[in-house]
């Protein structure tokens, strides 16, 4: 145990690195990662398990700063604690190209879990770490080997606790009883507006402790009764903890401490100089780093490298006693895909006609027989989402029998969120962050709203999640507009990095999953977003030199490709398919040459080269773009478009194709009359 003073040494390093760093970037939020300082140094030198040579050690703890704000506690720490991150990092706080933003971001700062900032995310994505541990060790562990035993550990804050999204995951994790998540609360009582008393005034740990969780409650600035709250903690394997932590904001700052004054701004070099002087740092010049401190934190790398050396061991030895099950977790950290997988995809559905959402569930048993890590959910609308995995068993509470090693309860693949879109999305890119597993979630399209802010992490954060939204427009029919997707598609296609893919038929539904797939790796992916059909779709009649890899290109020519300069283009995507190939055909009969365009996905026909897209849709063509959904964004690539800029309606689904002009026939009527105007048919004299 080391001495008071070595200790507060540590922690006023971790204080006044990141009170310099704001300082020299004119910009951050110092007061946070001051008051947060005693706890997270407690917890990083007696309890956290890491290795920064090995940041990717599968069997590490994992620390996430839900506060994303108090960013520079977490560099700071990364910093002394040996990860690759230098004092030159730490200088160039929040400066182009660093290493250190503004808020942490997975995949740029080596020792980062995830990237946090919108407040309750991190805290949701904790709660999906702590679920794939518990998953990986129901499949691997025994009453003889432990090969995963990870606690998560997430920093909240106030504002964290406010967020709806920290609620619905802290209700979640609770029923669950995710044992290996602990939060600890820096309860600082201050937001950006003041006293926190402005907006809030439950108690937190009550409510937490009516989740389900151990509540605990401690002076977030007393090392001795916080090591005691986290050992506790550990103490308690079938529930969640909180750590309630009383602390003061930008502790030491003479002036500024316990006040939002200390939030969101530099505190100023007489504030900081005051600090120092008060705390016996005034003699020593910024960004100042003690040897004894340093020495500290290598000697706690040094322990912990010789205990990710002895798991490495037991690992070997687990290897060669069991190779089958060697082998299947091998499958799931280096994220292969079995060989030819489009095909059999293909082949699980080829040539039927249905609605797409149920094309996609006759997939997701193919795919979920082929890829064991892969593994999913929805939000309480598994029989209309069908993402149901049938040969697997549901993710259950944690067993009540603590000699059941491992718990039977985590080994099962359908997580059944509840109805918490916005957790479920958090959950889920927290799945994919810890590393083994390939997750994908459900849920009505139009619910997409309550989850954007996860689709957008997941974009952010280059992850292999994949959202499935059923029920993509008009077509859900008699639930009317409140369950109509009008805007959803392109509120999604909006967000960069994110692949969208509103599939057609048999064909392209099972090519949307293979890419979304394809897609991911271990550290860089690209998330996919599905947009599937409640009402049956037609298959589309295609050339018959159709390739189905040419569906990887995101847009391809389905029929009418031996004219290169077509009078007309008609593109489609989804379920307006069928009827654009019917409306096509009867106008050939009026000596037009007409060709059927399909764009599954937008984003991958626009990563093409220009001179596949020209080829695909010809600048000299008229272009008609046929989709159930708003129709302005899609007039950057057409000359018309037939689409839905209204709200939808309430009514059979038949009533409403044919009010709103998606039947064969209007589409013909809609159709002859763009061209009429365009001059490529003549205008008939009644």
């Amino acid at each position: 145990m080391l001495d008071l003073e070595l200790r507060q040494s540590c922690v006023n390093t971790i204080r006044f690195l990141a009170a310099d760093a704001v300082e020299k970037a004119k910009s951050g939020h110092p007061g946070a990662p001051m008051g947060m300082a005693d706890m997270a140094f407690v917890l990083w030198n007696q309890f956290l398990r890491y290795d920064p040579d090995d940041p990717q050690w599968p069997n590490r703890d994992r620390f996430v700063l839900s506060a994303g704000h108090a960013s520079m506690l977490l560099y700071s720490l990364l910093h002394l604690a040996g990860y690759k991150l230098t004092m030159e990092d730490i200088q160039n706080f929040r400066q182009w190209k660093s290493l250190t933003p503004g808020h942490p971001e997975y995949g740029l700062t080596p020792g980062v879990e995830c990237t946090t900032g919108p407040l309750g995310s991190g805290f949701s994505n904790a709660a999906g770490m702590a679920l794939g541990a518990k998953m990986m060790a129901a499949r691997f562990n025994s009453s003889k080997d432990t090969l995963i035993d990870s606690r998560i550990f997430v920093l909240c804050s106030d504002g964290d606790m406010q967020e709806g999204i920290a609620s619905e995951t802290a209700s979640l994790a609770g029923h669950l009883g995710l044992g290996n998540l602990i939060a600890l609360y820096d309860s600082n009582d201050i937001t950006i507006a003041g006293d926190a008393g402005l907006a809030m005034s439950e108690d937190v740990g009550r409510r937490f402790e009516a989740y389900g969780w151990h509540v605990q409650h401690c002076d977030g600035h007393n090392h001795d009764k916080i090591a005691v709250c986290l050992e506790e903690a550990l103490r308690v394997p079938m529930k969640p903890s909180l750590i309630v932590a009383k602390t003061i904001i930008g502790k030491g700052a003479p002036t500024k401490e316990g006040t939002a004054g200390s939030h969101g701004a530099p505190l100023g070099a007489d504030e900081i100089r005051s600090a120092k002087q008060a705390l016996g740092w005034e003699e020593k010049p910024d960004f100042y780093v003690p040897d004894e401190v340093r020495e500290v934190f290598e000697e706690r790398k040094k322990n912990l490298k010789l205990q990710h050396q002895e798991w490495e061991k037991r690992l070997t030895n687990w290897k060669k006693s069991n190779p089958e099950l060697a082998e299947l977790w091998d499958s799931h950290w280096d994220k292969k895909l079995p060989d030819n997988l489009l095909n059999q995809l293909i082949e699980t559905i080829d040539g039927e006609e249905d609605a797409t959402r149920n094309l996609s569930g006759k997939v997701i048993q193919k795919m979920a027989e082929l890829i064991p890590s892969l593994v999913g959910g929805s939000a309480d609308l598994e029989p209309s989402n069908k993402t149901l995995i049938k040969s697997a068993e549901s993710i259950r509470p944690a067993s009540s029998d603590s000699n059941s090693i491992p718990d039977p309860s985590f080994s099962g693949r359908n997580i059944h969120f509840g109805i918490r879109e916005h957790a479920m999305g958090g959950i889920t890119n927290g799945l994919a962050l810890y590393g083994a597993w390939r997750p994908f979630c459900g849920t009505f399209a139009v619910f997409s709203d309550f989850m954007r802010p996860s689709v957008r992490l997941a974009a952010i954060s280059k992850l292999s999640s994949i959202f499935v939204f059923t029920h993509d427009s008009y077509g859900v029919g008699e639930d009317g507009p409140t369950h109509q997707p009008v805007e959803q598609l392109w509120a999604l296609r909006l967000i960069p990095e994110l692949e969208v893919w509103r599939p057609a038929d048999a064909i392209e539904t099972a090519a949307a999953w293979n890419f979304c797939l394809q897609n991911t790796n271990a550290l860089s992916a690209k998330p996919g977003a599905l947009f599937l059909t409640r009402q049956k779709t037609e298959t589309l009649m295609r050339d018959k030199d159709f390739d189905s890899s040419i569906i990887s290109k995101g847009g391809y020519t389905v029929s009418g490709g031996s004219e290169d300069y077509p009078d007309l283009v008609l593109v489609s995507t989804g379920s307006e398919g069928g009827a654009v190939q019917a409306a096509k055909k009867a106008l050939e009969g009026h000596d037009v040459s007409v060709r059927h365009v399909s764009i599954p996905c937008l984003e991958r026909f626009q990563e093409q080269p220009e001179e596949y897209q020209w080829t695909v849709l010809p600048p000299s063509s008229i272009i008609v773009v046929v989709e159930a959904g708003v129709t302005g964004p899609w007039m950057q690539f057409a000359d018309d478009v037939i689409g839905l800029d209204r709200y939808g309606a309430s009514a059979p689904i038949k009533v409403l194709q044919q009010q709103f002009g998606f039947t064969s026939e209007k589409l013909y009527e809609e159709l002859v009359i763009i061209l009429q105007d365009n001059g490529i048919l003549a205008v008939e004299e009644e």
